[in-house]
């Protein structure tokens, strides 16, 4: 054993006294477009990384960079203390941009102090990130303050996603996420892997802070509204003789609040014994080690020979969507210290075809390529690649091998479908009835929100979305509405709980008793069949709308 992990041993058994410490912010949304990034407009320097020119040249650098010898990788046995047991410790001495006693400063600090449970919750989550962080920063010899920065950004959620599209710890937006080589696939979202995010967050806020001639406010801003955003307010402050400081720009309101945030935990972290906040104690030491799998690996095996449970497995590795890791990497996981031996030795007993289970399965006639692949959980691509396939042409009779999660779904609970199955669980409207609507081709948020008398807003929320993010057929989304049965219906609005009943007319019938048969109004029998409800005859045919989950005694 190293003297490094030698130490850690001995000092997790160490107890220090006088730290009990924790941290806060709220969750913000990092609004940036990648398309200002570049941008001639505001002279600014072209100080993009320098592979990040093509979107074939991002996936390859990104595809290459996470191999036998990753440049990012820690060598945990050459680690040298830099004098600081706390990590709060080794973040103070580091702080160096300016303070302020600005309103909004004071404003949001007495709000965090104010919060304290919700201090002890960010921290908590920040604890495994924290010393990672710190390490990348001092190498790049970066304000210390920019650790506390996923605090203002999602208060550490590993699983963060925004309105705007923004994901993970650091909220990249998918177009900025690209420029910084972080993939993002079916398989796996490079915005939340902790490591990539990192170290593409670092790149992002070094370039800013070049382009603004070192002025890291002025850097901090534009990572949250944008380069053009903040470029614009300076030229404008300029043309008026006015100053161009940060706090004299004319920036968006999410913005003018954002760098007082992050001004505010500083503070709090430099003297919290005056706010009255006890700061939870984490080790300046790594709490995971980077290891390079090899190959695809299902994520119920990886947990199980580092002997971890598999929900603390994602919290580290949030980058991958689904039960397993990308085929086509990155090959790495995170797995904490203390496991990462026996995970490291468990490795190399298990060949790489024994690390996904495969089946053989035997295509039947109603089967197409799309609902193989919903069934196994992978994509129809990657499903024609295994199999050497040319197009999607099958056979009934033949076999597909296909890889297979070797729990059930409900065990890997925080990959993307279960988070997404959960959400949808929860009620988050007060009025109303549940519906899941199936998405069908063409449908967009709009049509959906016209349909079911709602905002389109409500339904992203509801479902965990971006209110841009595009709909895919097949999908389901929870949309709470007061009427079940809409105004105006067609084939492609038929959830999962609303059917088309053909009813035959009956002697004695009316369109009274029908539409109290089937709990719906004569106006709508009306409007769904605008000739036949004129007369009603007996064995006519009336077509009607229900709730299957209310009507399935009247059907």
């Amino acid at each position: 054993m190293s003297l490094f992990l030698k130490s850690i041993t001995f000092i997790s058994f160490f107890i220090l006294s006088g730290c009990n410490q924790t941290l806060l912010g709220t969750v913000k949304n990092n609004t940036t477009d990648a398309n200002e990034i570049a941008s001639k407009e505001y002279q600014l320097p072209a100080l993009l990384p320098h592979w990040a020119v093509t979107a074939t040249e991002q996936a390859e650098h990104h595809a290459d960079t996470f191999v036998e010898t990753d440049p990012f990788a820690i060598d945990y046995d050459d680690y040298i203390s830099d004098g600081f047991d706390i990590i709060w410790d080794r973040i103070r001495a580091g702080f160096t941009l300016p303070t302020s006693e600005h309103k909004k400063v004071q404003s949001e600090l007495r709000w965090f102090a104010r919060h304290k449970d919700y201090l002890d919750r960010v921290v908590d989550r920040a604890e495994p990130f924290l010393h990672f962080i710190m390490e990348e920063l001092d190498k790049r010899d970066m304000p210390a303050e920019l650790a506390l920065l996923p605090i203002v950004e999602s208060a550490f959620q590993p699983f963060a996603y925004s309105h705007g599209q923004a994901a993970g710890i650091w909220q990249f937006i998918p177009s900025t996420g690209r420029i910084y080589g972080l993939k993002q696939n079916w398989w796996y979202d490079g915005r939340r892997d902790i490591h990539a995010s990192t170290i593409a967050a670092l790149d992002y806020l070094q370039y800013l802070a070049k382009a603004f001639d070192g002025n890291w406010l002025h850097a901090l801003a534009a990572y949250n509204s944008g380069i053009g955003t903040v470029g614009k307010a300076i030229k404008r402050n300029r043309r008026q003789g006015k100053p161009t400081d940060f706090w004299n720009l004319k920036l968006p309101k999410e913005t003018q609040g954002y760098v007082p945030k992050l001004m505010a935990l500083t503070k709090l972290i430099s003297e919290p014994e005056l706010y009255d906040v006890d700061l939870k104690c984490i080790q300046n030491a790594p709490y995971f080690k980077v290891i390079n799998t090899g190959s695809q690996i299902d994520l119920a095996v990886a947990a199980e020979l580092a002997d971890l449970d598999i929900e603390d497995l994602y919290k580290l590795n949030p980058g991958f969507n689904r039960w397993a890791t990308d085929p086509a990497g990155p090959h790495r996981l995170l797995i904490p210290i203390e496991n990462s031996e026996q995970f490291e030795a468990e490795l190399q007993t298990i060949q790489e075809k024994n690390r996904i289970t495969w089946k053989r399965y035997k295509i039947r006639t109603e089967d197409t390529l799309s609902h193989i692949a919903n069934k196994f959980h992978i994509t129809v691509s990657q499903l024609k690649q295994i199999n050497k396939m040319r197009s999607n042409s099958i056979r009934a009779g033949r076999y597909l091998i296909v890889p297979s999660a070797s729990k059930g779904m409900a065990h890997y609970a925080l990959s993307k479908s279960q988070r997404d199955k959960q959400r949808r669980a929860i009620k988050r409207s007060g009025k109303g009835n549940k519906i899941y609507h199936t998405v069908k081709s063409g449908d967009s948020l709009w049509d959906l929100s016209q349909l079911y008398k709602v905002g389109t807003q409500q339904i992203a929320r509801w479902n965990g979305m971006s209110p841009k993010d595009v709909l895919k057929a097949g999908q389901k989304l929870v949309i709470w509405t007061k009427s079940l049965v809409a105004p105006r219906i067609n084939s492609s609005m038929v959830g999962d709980f609303i059917r088309t009943v053909r009813y035959r007319v009956r002697n004695g019938d009316s369109l009274y008793l029908i539409a109290k048969r089937f709990n719906v109004s004569i106006s709508d029998l009306n409007r769904w069949n605008p000739v036949q409800t004129k007369y009603l005859k007996p064995g006519q045919s009336i077509k009607v709308y229900v709730d299957i989950t209310k009507q399935a005694s009247n059907i």
